[in-house]
């Protein structure tokens, strides 16, 4: 079995002057980004491999979470930066069958039409709060009944849960 961790990148800050790549996490952004990891801890959701966007909000979300994991290798990757959903399943359907349980953290709305893409079943709840928002810092957990990330297809995973920062009774979601 396969587990796909997503995780947006948590609330990002609008600085004047500052391209949109450059933007860093605001700062209920780091508090959200600590959460959601010591959540990752708590729950024993530990990735074999993150795959992290190379935007600095994404960067700096993984600088809070990874903490929490131990040393797990991170790979940046600037093709998950404003990516459409064609692209994201490609870097998903590359990584190395070794890895059990992935990290991805990168961005909306990629990451909203990539979990609609290959979920197919699963908690209805959640299913039915990320069709309509996939807030900042939100973590969906995805598995599937695969031996290779090759054999990632549409509707092929199964919703475990999705979980925000409001959802553990941290204030709203963004």
């Amino acid at each position: 079995m396969l587990r796909l961790l997503l995780l947006r990148h948590a609330k990002a800050a609008w600085p004047a002057g500052i391209l949109d790549v450059d933007r860093p996490l605001a700062q209920r952004g780091q508090a959200a980004a600590l959460l959601m990891g010591g959540y990752l801890k708590k729950e024993r959701l530990e990735p074999d491999l993150a795959i992290v966007s190379s935007a600095r909000r994404t960067q700096e979300t993984w600088e809070r979470v990874q903490p929490y994991l131990g040393e797990i290798e991170m790979r940046p990757d600037g093709r998950i930066y404003e990516a459409p959903v064609s692209r994201l399943v490609e870097v998903v359907r590359e990584v190395e069958p070794g890895i059990r349980t992935l990290l991805v953290i990168g961005h909306n709305p990629g990451f909203e039409d990539l979990a609609k893409l290959l979920i197919g079943e699963g908690d209805m709840d959640g299913i039915l709060r990320l069709g309509q928002k996939f807030p900042t810092a939100g973590l969906a957990v995805i598995d599937f009944a695969l031996e290779r990330w090759a054999d990632v297809a549409h509707k092929s995973g199964r919703l475990d849960r999705f979980v925000t920062p409001k959802s553990l009774g941290s204030g709203e979601d963004d």
